[in-house]
């Protein structure tokens, strides 16, 4: 086991010096271009009184930038605090004074009222990508570093925020072990990175998906990462061909939008493996998906608060499409009953309950949270708070998400069975379920649908939507109400934003 995060870098860099690390437009950095930047901004951060333990917010895009400055922080024997770029001022504050950042690195194009947010909140701002006080450049002088600070594998690396869909965001604390554990099993099996591979970094680099599958395993196996900034569909599938890419990570809404490009005249490139991950991605998706890449696609799951990786459909290993496959090496699966609190109870396979999860990637605990903390960390396992069914081979399938779950009369109604049913019917492209208030019921099940080309949203189709589900369903569970959306909310992630919507129809 390598000693701490910035180590996966710092010995790729030894190994192969000369190989192309991250790509991004004309720009390329070999793997000892990448370090010696690692290096500048090391010196450049220590000159700011950056040094172990403190924690350093990272406000940058997907550029080589996040990348260098990300290892820069960690070599020092500090903790990265990533922040997605998408949130707002008043949000960006909340999470450095949560944090206790004590710098904040951004991009010189964001703006200055986030600056001045940082500034109240008494935390220092250095901009990366520009001149004048408070810029931050790599030393050119410094050179590539000769060692990073030692750091014992329980201190902290990084602090992740949750998305916050349940109340305030909080900080997932993840510790060297965590993350490098869950770096050097997923590089092995599910991710089986070689050091030829090329991978199209489409996921954000402030997301744990982008962050640690993604870059991560890539610079550790040695191999080349082409950046995104954001993601667009067809720029994605034209820099796949460009730049011979053999791996795409992707969530489901990315799939949904190559496919439509590619319906529409885009021409798709011949990869090696495909991985989704975040939300579900329905078979008879998965399947186009895998027919338009000319390749497996690999269905997964994880969470912040498990550094992420937690089970994968495997190369070499048989696929089954509607699940995601089987526990990660090193990293324990079982599912407990749902209701009850202050305990595990563990139940048998095939029975419906809440996943639960013991390993080397769960976190340490939320950040000054003791009380979230114990709610989740029970007995020795991480509560995950999705419901799970596990098979008599040991494939996990997830069923949804605990709060996510309808309650319709007394019934329990899952939407993602719902949505299963409903994307079978010709107009429906996407589909997410939610419940809404009733008052004789408690709860309606309300499917909200992203129509197919040429089918008129309208009365005529929501009839005919609800004729279908309840052909196919138990009557407690086949919607009553259905709404048309022309795309829906989305996270920084790409997850649909149920809540959101279920707001919107209440």
């Amino acid at each position: 086991m390598i000693a701490s995060v910035a180590a996966v870098l710092a010995e790729s860099a030894v190994r192969r010096p000369s190989h192309p690390a991250l790509v991004q437009g004309p720009a390329r950095l070999t793997y000892a271009q990448l370090w010696n930047r690692v290096g500048g901004y090391a010196a450049a951060l220590r000159r700011q009184g950056i040094g172990p333990g403190d924690r350093v917010a990272l406000l940058l895009p997907s550029t080589p930038e996040f990348a260098a400055v990300y290892f820069a922080v960690l070599a020092l024997g500090a903790v990265v605090v990533p922040v997605n770029t998408a949130l707002k001022p008043a949000e960006i504050s909340y999470v450095l004074r949560d944090s206790g950042a004590r710098a904040l690195v951004r991009a010189g194009e964001l703006s200055e009222e986030t600056a001045r947010c940082a500034e109240a909140a008494g935390v220092g701002v250095l901009t990366v990508g520009t001149t004048g006080p408070g810029a931050l450049h790599p030393d050119g002088a410094a050179g590539a570093l000769e060692s990073c600070a030692e750091r014992a594998p329980e201190d902290l690396a990084v602090i992740l925020y949750t998305s916050g869909t349940t109340g305030r965001p909080k900080g997932a604390m993840l510790t060297h072990r965590n993350l490098v554990s869950n770096i050097e099993a997923t590089a092995l099996s599910p991710f089986a990175f070689g050091e030829d591979d090329v991978l199209l970094g489409a996921l954000p680099l402030s997301h744990t998906f982008g962050q640690i599958c993604g870059m991560a395993v890539c610079l550790y196996a040695g191999a080349t990462l082409v950046l995104m900034e954001r993601f667009e569909a067809e720029e994605c599938l034209r820099l796949m061909r460009e730049h011979g890419c053999t791996v795409f990570m992707g969530v489901p809404t990315m799939y949904h939008a190559m496919l439509q490009a590619v319906a529409a005249g885009a021409r798709p490139p011949r990869l090696s493996r495909v991985y989704s991950g975040g939300s579900a991605l329905p078979v008879p998706v998965l399947e186009r998906v895998r027919a338009m890449f000319g390749c497996e696609v690999y269905e997964g799951y994880g969470l912040t608060e498990t550094s992420p990786v937690v089970a994968y459909n495997q190369p070499g290993i048989p696929c089954r499409p509607g699940t995601v496959g089987l526990p990660i090496e090193g990293v324990r699966v079982a599912v407990a009953d749902a209701g009850t609190e202050g305990r595990i109870d563990l139940l048998a396979r095939g029975e419906v309950g809440e996943i639960v999860v013991r390993g080397h990637n769960v976190m340490a605990g939320y950040l000054d949270r003791p009380r979230e903390t114990g709610e989740v960390l029970v007995d020795g396992w991480f509560r995950t708070g999705d419901l799970g069914v596990l098979d008599a081979d040991g494939y996990l399938s997830i069923v949804d998400r605990k709060k996510d779950l309808v309650v319709r009369g007394g019934f329990n109604v899952y939407p993602r069975e719902v949505e299963d049913v409903l994307r079978g019917h010709p107009a429906v492209e996407q589909v997410a379920v939610v419940g809404v208030p009733d008052e004789k019921l408690g709860q309606e099940v309300c499917a909200v649908v992203v129509v197919r080309t040429g089918h008129p949203a309208g009365d005529a189709l929501a009839s005919d939507i609800v004729a279908w589900g309840k052909a196919r369903m138990a009557g407690y569970k086949y919607p009553r109400r259905v709404e048309f959306a022309e795309t829906f909310p989305l996270g920084s992630s790409g997850k649909v934003l149920k809540r959101e919507l279920a707001s919107r129809y209440a």
